[in-house]
């Protein structure tokens, strides 16, 4: 397996992150639509710094967003991912799990106490990633998104940092 180093985005990687973000666009994981071309990646409330970046030989191949789940004071002490995405071309190398990792790390050094996020029922590569790196099944919306003409849970995860 290649080396692969996962760093904080900078403002000059918005244009591969926008690059991946159309062409890894899928009902499987998406509940939006897919972005346009000119939608910019970084913006005022997920700048370059809410974003791990994945480079492999020296190329940005993946992302990862972490974020609060809320606003609010009272959930501070956790982190949640809002997006996780691989470049096709670059799969099968591990890249997925470093960012998992990477954003275990990165939630600790912020102080967190607990890191959560959201996976579509059908996207059981993700989820068992996910659970692999010590995420568990806290909750499960059942049929909460129409996507493709579809009904999918949308499955809540969650693991302790501590």
């Amino acid at each position: 397996m290649r080396d692969v180093l996962i760093r904080q985005a900078r403002p000059d990687d918005e244009e591969a992150l926008r690059r991946i973000d159309r062409e890894t666009w899928s009902p499987l994981h998406a509940v939006s639509p897919p972005p346009a071309p000119d939608t910019p990646f970084f913006r005022d409330h997920s700048g370059p710094e809410a974003h791990l970046v994945a480079e492999l030989d020296g190329r940005v191949v993946g992302y990862l967003r972490l974020g609060h789940p809320t606003g609010l004071a009272s959930n501070r002490h956790v982190r949640a991912v809002h997006g996780l995405a691989v470049d096709d071309a670059a799969r099968g190398h591990g890249i997925g799990r470093a960012l998992v990792r990477g954003a275990v790390e990165e939630a600790r050094r912020l102080g967190a106490r607990r890191l959560t996020l959201r996976v579509l029922g059908p996207n059981t590569t993700a989820r068992g990633l996910y659970e692999s790196e010590g995420f568990v099944v806290e909750g499960v919306q059942p049929e909460e998104f129409l996507l493709d003409g579809t009904y999918v849970d949308d499955i809540l995860m969650g693991r302790s940092l501590l």
